[in-house]
């Protein structure tokens, strides 16, 4: 594994990930991402897994070394079904791969206060939060051309834009996460 340190993180491209799919297709193949992560899980306090938005092989193989699942979402009708198909992975994920996982909370990305369909997304989105037991967090993440652009310069918003809204609206978000992190089970390094 070829790993990139940047500031107290380490980074490794899922860009082999993408013809990794199709090689997926033996016995056991769920599992395959939690073998190649345990030489390296103690090393860290968090491992993040960011996984393409489909739900196929390589998001159940997320799903089964994960501890905690966090939904990134828009404030879009599109994206409110989706997370009722991910619950339903993610519950044949408990039954059959890991049944410790569990959906920690939604969080909404790209997402404009102001917008009368931000605000009937996100009410619509607050009711399947309760049906499927995951709350939303009380952070958002506001819709900004400076993550496309930090994006497309190869860098994270952090470094390319530490002064903007998004870059804040993460910081924000970052210690929402921590904190219920400590006030819910006091436990340090999650996958």
């Amino acid at each position: 594994m070829d790993f990139c340190m940047k500031g107290g993180y380490d980074i490794l491209p899922n860009i082999m990930l993408v013809g990794a799919e199709q090689e997926l297709s033996q016995t056991g193949k769920e599992h395959r991402l939690k073998e190649a992560i345990a030489p390296v899980a103690e090393k860290y306090d968090y491992i993040i897994i960011d996984t393409p938005p489909s739900l196929g092989v390589l998001t159940v193989n997320a799903f089964t070394v994960a501890g905690d699942i966090l939904i990134p979402t828009t404030a879009g009708i599109f994206a409110t079904t989706g997370i009722n198909q991910l619950n339903e992975t993610v519950r044949s994920v408990q039954r059959y791969c890991n049944p410790n996982v569990k959906i920690t909370g939604i969080l909404f990305t790209r997402f404009n206060p102001r917008a009368n369909i931000s605000k009937q997304i996100k009410e619509l989105t607050e009711q399947l939060s309760e049906y499927i037991s995951a709350p939303i967090y009380k952070t958002y993440i506001r819709s900004a051309v400076a993550v496309e652009e930090a994006q497309a310069n190869r860098t994270d918003i952090f470094e390319y834009a530490e002064k903007s809204n998004v870059s804040e609206d993460y910081k924000a978000f970052i210690e929402e996460f921590l904190k219920g992190e400590v006030e819910s089970n006091g436990r340090k390094g999650k996958i």
